[in-house]
């Protein structure tokens, strides 16, 4: 049986063994499917490294890929800050004037808990330090309350789940979203694997894709 995207939220959320059953099916061909749509996420602010306080308002007709990082990381973190950066933000840097120029990353400075860090600059130096041609303009530093974000819920399962087997005891630490331009949960993926990470790439290019063709049968 073909597993269609509105099945991967629970399957990689809770347990190795559906995950397991997520990559046997990576392969599948997605090119005639079409985002599951799980809902609006809540209105949120956060303040950027600049001090700014910033709204989700301001991100109205933008895609959104929101992720958790550690003051610690990339030594102690709840997601491979390395390969965010290669598999998803330089993506997305080399091509932020053409057909990426509306996709941006936001991520939640948390303590090991999950708690809001209101000082930004070290990780801030730490991006400075480690991701080539860092530009905080497109993967933004926020302090904030992350949990306000992931606090939704689809089919019974929720992205605030806790756990020993999570990082710092929080399933949502690990987790990243892909907000569409309404602010609606497109999908869900575990940024502490590399092949999730991959994936969010192709679920982005996919919602892309579905706008690009909205707009062709207008």
């Amino acid at each position: 049986m073909v597993l269609k995207p509105r099945y991967i939220w629970p399957l990689l959320i809770f347990g190795p063994a559906c995950f397991l059953i997520f990559i046997a099916t990576r392969g599948c061909n997605h090119s005639f499917e079409r985002l599951e749509d799980y809902g609006q996420i809540k209105p949120y602010t956060f303040t950027d490294i600049r001090g700014k306080v910033r709204s989700s308002n301001e991100f109205h007709d933008k895609v959104v890929i929101i992720t958790t990082l550690q003051s610690t990381c990339p030594y102690d973190c709840a997601v491979q800050l390395n390969k965010i950066n290669q598999l998803l933000y330089q993506h997305i840097k080399n091509n932020s004037r053409k057909k990426l120029k509306q996709v941006r990353i936001i991520s939640f400075v948390t303590d090991a808990k999950g708690n809001p860090v209101k000082d930004l600059s070290n990780l801030n130096e730490t991006l400075v330090r480690e991701v080539e041609d860092y530009d905080p303009n497109l993967w933004i530093l926020a302090s904030g309350d992350a949990r306000k974000i992931y606090t939704i819920s689809h089919n019974g399962q929720t992205l605030l789940e806790k756990g020993a087997e999570y990082y710092g005891g929080e399933a949502f630490l690990e987790l990243m979203l892909l907000l569409d331009k309404n602010h609606h949960l497109r999908m869900v993926l575990n940024g502490s694997q590399e092949g999730t990470i991959r994936r969010m790439r192709e679920s982005l290019a996919l919602l892309l894709k579905q706008y690009d063709q909205d707009r062709a049968l207008r």
